[in-house]
């Protein structure tokens, strides 16, 4: 099993755990991962990592596509990569329409089609064979629409990146979305997994991903990375009400209702029934009894908490349903090297 921390988001509340990220390179870990959503950005939390590490990549996990043009994600990996000596992991994501058009802006429009440009713009510019020029109907690379001077031109990213193929990720958790990433993109960044219904959840659209990949054994190449929340602790039920502000957060209040991907999770995870009680309850504005709806086998299913036995046996479950890749948040260096040790 390899092992990677998850930063998450950086809260300015205090500084970047670098006790945590020394022990994960100590450890082994292959790298550090860090979010953004409408506070901390993770291109500068991961540059600061990475100035104060020698051997651990660094990954975003994820930028935002629409907070970011193509150019400027391509221009912002080669410039990470290069200054990281070719650390730097890429993964992407479009957020949800209350953070893209509520804090950025821009219209949600076609989340897939957007995606599959964005992908193929980026890898573009990487692989510097010719000037930039795309065509397509969610971007026009040079622009000629309306208010165009008409003098752009296709360019060259000045920087010669130091691995033009790059890893991209890509965070999905909707059916189409995680065929697209199986197609598209080099890795996958899941959350709230669930070793035990993934299967049944997702494994028909990462098929069909890699079928119109055209690329064969890419299921064998393809990184699946789930996000997961650990902790060591001889009090499994504290370490459950710890998790489950962040699952009623996400399933109740992150979106609104019908557009709400993490209630559609895991209602497709069979908590159907659960996920719209979380839900009612949160939009509600009662938060508290949403946080005391959340199931603790939902917790069981996509955590690892427990004492050392009980995280041995959790681990048992992820290495059978084919995961080899974790990216753990977590607060403590016990509980890192704990995993450390039991995932040899």
């Amino acid at each position: 099993m390899r092992l990677s921390l998850n930063l998450g988001y950086w809260s300015s509340g205090g500084g970047i755990p670098l006790d945590l990220v020394a022990a994960a390179e100590e450890l082994g870990f292959e790298a550090v991962w860090a979010a953004e959503a409408y506070g901390s950005d993770a291109v500068t939390v991961l540059s600061w990592v990475a100035a104060r590490t020698e051997r651990i990549k660094v990954g975003s996990a994820i930028m935002q596509m629409p907070a970011r043009t193509p150019a400027m994600t391509a221009m912002t990996a080669a410039t990470l990569d290069r200054l990281s000596g070719g650390r730097f992991l890429l993964g992407l994501g479009m957020s949800g329409p209350q953070v893209v058009e509520g804090w950025h802006g821009v219209p949600y429009g076609k989340p897939l089609a957007k995606t599959r440009e964005y992908i193929a713009i980026v890898r573009s510019i990487l692989a510097r064979r010719h000037p930039l020029v795309h065509d397509g109907g969610e971007y026009q690379i040079p622009y000629r629409g309306e208010g165009a001077t008409g003098l752009g031109k296709p360019l060259k990213l000045i920087t010669h990146p130091l691995d033009p193929d790059l890893p991209i990720y890509l965070a999905a958790i909707g059916p189409r979305n995680v065929a697209l990433a199986a197609e598209l993109a080099d890795g996958w960044l899941p959350i709230f997994y669930s070793p035990e219904r993934a299967g049944q959840v997702f494994a028909a659209s990462l098929a069909e991903g890699f079928r119109r990949s055209g690329q064969e054994g890419k299921e064998d190449r393809f990184d699946v990375a789930p996000a997961v929340t650990a902790l060591l602790t001889d009090d499994p039920a504290r370490g459950r009400e710890l998790v489950k502000p962040g699952l009623a957060l996400y399933i109740g209040g992150m979106g609104a209702r019908g557009t709400n991907f993490y209630h559609d999770l895991v209602s497709r995870y069979g908590y159907g029934p659960q996920a719209d009680r979380i839900q009612d309850l949160y939009l509600a504005g009662h938060k508290a009894e949403a946080v005391a709806a959340v199931p603790d086998q939902l917790v069981d299913e996509t955590s690892l908490i427990g004492n050392r036995a009980m995280i041995r046996d959790r681990l048992q479950s992820w290495t059978a349903a084919g995961i080899d890749h974790l990216l753990v948040a977590a607060t403590d260096v016990a509980t890192l090297r704990t995993l450390a040790e039991l995932a040899t």
